[in-house]
């Protein structure tokens, strides 16, 4: 007998098209979201969380994802017109990190779109999904979101086109942009509309920017050089990125940020306060499917492949490395879930049909800040610095991993698992960090031991970023002998439990400061561990990080001291080559270079004479 299978309910996914309103019996929208991603309805993607949001608000929302820019837009006109608003939110990556490589290469796939196929969504989408919105529909409001608008709220470096541009409300004609993770900022939103208040009067959310033709500015406020003064003095700029990196890493700010920008004024208001572990637990127990959209049937989405049996257990990043984002955009300060929530995504995951019961990640930007926080709260709603770990792990933070392990050893124990693997990356230098506290040391030595003997699945990932210190100083990352000292520990606990398992340390290449000869110690150092590198990559500077404002201004933002930058192709090959110095090809490149600046020392330590 032929076997049937039962097609899946479209109305466990939020609709995309006219016949799935149908199947709701609905006749009209209250917000459209447009997407540059595949839709995927699980948690770590932000338009679903943002959908499921606005559905737990009581809203008829839809999602167009990846929307056809080209030709007769019949992918935007297909839903008609929301009741309140549209939403755009570009993608889960930015859209140029996601098309292009560090040398602005086009990429040829794309791990956001079924079977990795190119093509599906513009060059910045915040911008092309909205001025086609409003060319359709004028009337209708247009709120921007995601990490591609956030990161560029203000006038921002674009590596892609080599040159300041102005915050990105001043280019999209969008009504009103949501900064950081909006699952906050939405609902106060649609609160805000529902009280009467007209969407053009709407000037006072929290985490959001507009831009408008006159402001009036208070005592509180802060004025940052305008735009067109930034263009023409790269200081201003440097000045103005310290400004904004303080007032978004404090706790909770009063203070609007107000840039001039041509006739008009680009106004950010200050972020909310981290997130309570009830409001986090709130956006992650919504009713995911947890799968793709049944349109794509049986094709591949490889960003969805990656995180499927994975639970995000944390919120936000104190690292503050000068590179990254995740600071910026989900904030420095730790929001956990609760215990609770996470058994309770674990247990769907464990219900899954193609679950083996091995928990690929119970993680977060960093898997080992779960719970971490300040010992002194107070102290911590007052401190503007951007990292908590650099140039030295602050006194004040409480790095207790007693919650980590209970919570490992409960998850562990759950009907239907087998495993629980860490697949995200751990900061070393908070398990080799003294505390004070004996107790707390007693449990990071017991975090170590167990997270390489029990949960690493055979690899485990470090980011020790480089091995020089005036390299790491800039990067605000720890200094090397911090991550020999783990490898260490990593190799004795490896023998103790007859284990051959590998350290993966992640390195970056061309970061502002670095030097040819940088790399080259590089390379001897990591040749000597030994390792031959796998996970490396070349600086790209993205907008609204501190090794960008470095890149593009050539100066440091906190002291205004000049920074060397390797700016050409062929100055960030030279670095790139030190990683893989074992290739044959790339030996003639390094002598050269070596020997030119009277290295012999180097080449020696490098490339023994058969190689040279």
């Amino acid at each position: 007998m032929a076997s049937t299978t039962i097609p899946p309910d479209l109305t466990l996914w939020l609709p995309t098209t006219k016949k799935e309103l149908d199947l709701r019996g609905w006749d009209y929208l209250d917000v459209i979201l447009f997407s540059g991603d595949a839709y995927v309805d699980h948690p770590s993607f932000g338009t679903a969380v943002i959908g499921r949001v606005l559905e737990s608000e009581g809203l008829r929302v839809a999602i167009v994802p990846q929307p056809d820019w080209r030709g007769d837009y019949r992918d935007f006109k297909k839903l008609g017109t929301p009741r309140l608003f549209f939403g755009v939110a570009p993608g889960v990556m930015d859209s140029m990190v996601n098309h292009y490589t560090a040398n602005r290469r086009l990429r040829s796939d794309d791990a956001y779109t079924p079977d990795r196929l190119p093509g599906m969504r513009p060059d910045y989408p915040s911008i092309v999904y909205t001025k086609i919105l409003k060319e359709l529909y004028p009337d209708t409001p247009v709120v921007l979101g995601g990490i591609e608008a956030s990161m560029r709220r203000l006038a921002h470096y674009d590596y892609w086109q080599d040159r300041l541009r102005p915050g990105i409300l001043a280019d999209s004609p969008a009504d009103l942009l949501i900064y950081g993770m909006g699952e906050k900022p939405v609902k106060e939103l649609v609160a805000t509309l529902r009280k009467g208040i007209p969407f053009n009067q709407i000037k006072d959310i929290p985490q959001t920017a507009y831009i408008t033709d006159n402001v009036s500015v208070s005592d509180n406020d802060i004025t940052l050089f305008p735009y067109e003064e930034c263009l023409k003095d790269k200081t201003k700029h440097a000045r103005n990125f310290r400004i904004i990196e303080e007032e978004s890493n404090l706790y909770a700010s009063t203070t609007r940020l107000i840039q001039p920008t041509g006739e008009r004024f680009i106004v950010i208001n200050p972020p909310n306060p981290p997130l309570s572990t009830s409001e986090l637990d709130a956006a992650y127990d919504l009713p995911y499917t947890r799968l793709p959209h049944p349109k794509y049937k049986s094709k591949i989405i490889p960003a969805y492949e990656m995180i499927k049996f994975s639970v995000n257990i944390h919120r936000g990043c104190f690292g503050g490395c000068a590179f990254c984002t995740i600071s910026a955009h989900q904030g420095k300060f730790i929001s956990s879930r609760s215990r609770d929530s996470i058994l309770k995504e674990v247990n769907a995951i464990s219900n899954t049909p193609d679950f083996k019961g091995n928990i690929s990640d119970l993680g977060g930007p960093s898997a080992n800040m779960y719970q971490i926080k300040g010992l002194d709260e107070e102290q911590c709603k007052k401190c503007k610095r951007p990292s908590c770990l650099a140039p030295a792990i602050c006194t004040n933070l409480h790095i207790d991993y007693s919650p980590s392990l209970e919570l490992y050893e409960t998850v562990n124990n759950m009907p239907g698992i087998k495993k629980v693997f860490i697949g995200s990356g751990i900061r070393h230098d908070m398990l080799l960090h003294d505390n004070k506290d004996k107790t707390l040391n007693s449990a990071a030595r017991k975090y170590t031991e167990e997270l390489i003997a029990k949960h690493t699945s055979g690899r485990l990932k470090v980011a020790p970023e480089h091995t020089e210190d005036s390299v790491l100083k800039l990067m605000r990352k720890p200094s090397f002998k911090q991550f020999e000292q783990f490898k260490t520990l990593f190799d004795r606990i490896n023998k103790d439990h007859h284990l051959n398992q590998q350290l993966i340390p992640y390195f970056i290449s061309s970061h502002p400061g670095c030097s040819p000869v940088d790399m080259a110690e590089l390379a001897v150092k990591t040749k000597t561990m030994p390792f031959q590198l796998e996970q490396v990559q070349d600086f790209t500077p993205t907008p609204m990080t501190l090794a960008t404002e470095m890149f593009y201004t050539g100066l440091n933002p906190y002291t205004l001291k000049p920074i060397p930058c390797a700016r050409t192709k062929e100055e960030k090959l030279l670095q790139r080559s030190f990683f893989f110095w074992h290739q044959p090809a790339n030996r003639p490149q390094i002598t050269k270079y070596l020997r030119s600046i009277n290295r012999n020392d180097l080449i020696k330590a490098l490339l023994p004479p058969s190689k040279r």
